[in-house]
Formats: C-alpha cells, structure tokens, sequence
C-alpha cells in the first residue's frame, strides 16, 4: 500500500538512501576510525567537542550533507524550498542540540553505528528515538 502524497519509487529510494548511510558509516569507521555521529562532527566543526576528527574534515562532512542532498534534488529536476521561519528554526536547533548531548548522541551516532555494534545505550537511546517519532506522528495525525 502506497501512501497519499508518495511516489511508487519512494520504497527504492528509501532502499538506496539507507544503503549509501550504511557506506558512509563503514567507510567513515574503516578509513578513520570514527563512529559517524553528526552531531559530534558537527561539534567538532564549530570547536564544541574534540571527536577526534580534524576541523577540516568536519567541515567537508558538515557542508557535504546539503550539498549531496541538493545535488540529488537538483539532478532529479529540481525542487521547490519551503522556508521555515527563522526563530522557529532556531529554537528546533537548540532543541535538537539538547536532546543529542542528553542522548550522548543523535539518531545517526546511536541508530546506524550503535545499534549495528549492539551497544545497549545505542539500543536504548534508537528505541526511545522511535517510541518518541510513533508517539509525534501519531498526534500529529490526531490533530
């Protein structure tokens, strides 16, 4: 059953999406060392932590995650953006900030390279991620 709004094709982008996280994430651990955890790279970019990456390379995972995302958009004929109101997009930063220092990491560090190490707090924190992403959709589609 497709959902309203998705494209057949959306189970195979999905599939691809998921398996290109899952070269990164070995690559990133095989050529470096380094668990892929975005918001310790994107710490370790703006001088928060040391994650134990250069400032540079950081910097080039950090300003390659939209650019990618943009490039695919752009070769499969563009998109249209929808512009979120700056303060709203601000107080979703801090808050997302927030919940992966509480988390001791974000939904890429714990559910890709965690779960796949079968780190019980990786386990913890991806379940808590999505009994609290079941309990927002379902909300919002209450509401």
């Amino acid at each position: 059953m497709m959902l309203p709004g998705f494209p057949e094709a959306a189970p195979l982008a999905g599939l691809a999406g998921g398996l290109l996280i899952g070269l990164a994430a070995a690559l990133m651990l095989l050529g470096a060392g380094r668990v892929t955890g975005v918001s310790g790279i994107v710490g370790r970019a703006f001088g928060i932590n040391d994650s134990g990456m250069s400032w540079s390379s950081a910097w080039t995972f950090v300003i390659g995650l939209p650019l990618g995302a943009f490039l695919v958009a752009t070769l499969k004929g563009g998109f249209e953006p929808e512009f979120v109101p700056l303060p709203l997009l601000a107080v979703a930063g801090v808050l997302v900030g927030f919940g992966a220092r509480l988390g001791s990491g974000c939904t890429s560090g714990h559910g890709v390279c965690g779960v796949s190490r079968l780190s019980q707090r990786s386990l913890v924190a991806t379940a808590t991620f999505m009994i609290a992403g079941i309990a927002t959709v379902a909300v919002m589609g209450a509401l």
